[in-house]
């Protein structure tokens, strides 16, 4: 019962945004169109950023699935961009919100546990620290989730097939040749 009455604000909160901004949305609005009471509202979340979190941690994170080793991490970053199309109106609105790092914090986690995922498939049977391929993912993670933002900060305009490819071509090849400087590294 508790994830329906969860997933019902979500589904308010997502029909309010293609209304108004995030902004000028109020708990009473949501609870109006979701025909319960303020003190369901509370009972759940604390705040309507609670709410969005929400959203991104138990929704969003569904949009990835498998798609992370190495021949399907393309798959795993348009499923990403796929998620922010069909939620665009919550996207933007969160994304021009007070509490942008909500958004930020989906794009990061999710894209992590997918450059995790290839990371150790890439690495699997060589000696390489655990911090050292954490620190490769956080480095493509960033340059991912930036180019990201500014995707959706330009309006979502432009192909994300496109710029999975462009990715493709700029790391093709380089997450294992890090790999293996940090296998050359871990010697010394």
């Amino acid at each position: 019962m508790a994830q329906t009455t969860k997933k019902a604000l979500a589904a308010s909160l997502k029909k309010l945004l293609s209304e108004k901004s995030m902004d000028k949305i109020t708990v009473i609005d949501i609870v109006e169109d979701c025909e319960v009471n303020r003190q369901t509202f509370y009972y759940h979340f604390k705040d309507i950023y609670d709410l969005v979190e929400w959203i991104y941690t138990n929704e969003a994170s569904k949009a990835l699935g498998d798609k992370k080793t190495y021949d399907t991490w393309q798959q795993g970053f348009i499923q990403i961009f796929k998620y922010v199309l069909e939620n665009k109106s919550f996207v933007i609105n969160t994304y021009h919100s007070l509490k942008r790092e909500h958004l930020e914090n989906y794009l990061y986690n999710e894209t992590y546990n997918l450059l995790i995922g290839v990371i150790e498939e890439k690495a699997a049977g060589q000696n390489i620290k655990e911090e050292d391929k954490a620190f490769i993912a956080h480095f493509y993670k960033y340059a991912f989730v930036g180019l990201t933002l500014d995707w959706i900060g330009k309006g979502m305009k432009g192909d994300p097939s496109s710029i999975i490819e462009r990715v493709n071509i700029l790391i093709h090849g380089n997450i294992v040749k890090a790999l293996e400087n940090f296998k050359a590294d871990a010697h010394i």
